[in-house]
């Protein structure tokens, strides 16, 4: 059975979804309810951690005054290749552009399941909706829930 905002348009055109010329009103907010972006500043700073030696508790200090005044940081040294990063980002844009019809097999609204695609809002409550589709998974341990991941695409795993 298709989820009641599977017939909803798609003015950003992806190429899984129905092309359409106009947002629905679900989506637009109210004026006095959208961000005013000439209050919101610059941020031309952002925290930069090298979390890759050094001090373990001015590197805990550093990450914990960036998550309370910026909410954001990026780390470095932090020992991650970028081969594996970079086909992590190619799986992940592969699954995305994948037909709707194929990401709606496993879509699921039960939160208790550890694999499923679904959205983050609710379009029996809300009545301005935020656009977010998302595929959760489980990951530790790998061995535990690697075998309900998707199939397709197939590097997925």
């Amino acid at each position: 059975m298709k989820p009641s905002w599977w017939n909803r348009s798609n003015p950003y055109g992806r190429k899984s979804s129905p092309q359409y010329a106009t947002l629905p009103e679900s989506y637009v907010r109210p004026v006095n309810d959208r961000p005013n972006l000439s209050q919101v500043s610059d941020c031309n700073d952002v925290p930069v951690i090298d979390i890759g030696g050094g001090d373990r508790r001015l590197i805990s200090k550093q990450i914990g005054d960036a998550c309370r005044h910026y909410g954001f940081l990026q780390v470095t040294n932090h020992g991650v290749p970028d081969d594996p990063v970079e086909k992590m980002q190619q799986v992940a844009r592969e699954f995305n552009e994948l037909p709707v019809e194929e990401k709606m097999k496993l879509y699921s609204e039960d939160p208790a399941k550890t694999m499923r695609f679904a959205t983050s809002f609710n379009v029996h409550k809300e009545q301005v909706h935020n656009w977010t589709d998302y595929l959760r998974l489980h990951c530790y341990s790998l061995e535990q829930y690697t075998t309900e991941w998707p199939f397709n695409p197939s590097n997925f795993k």
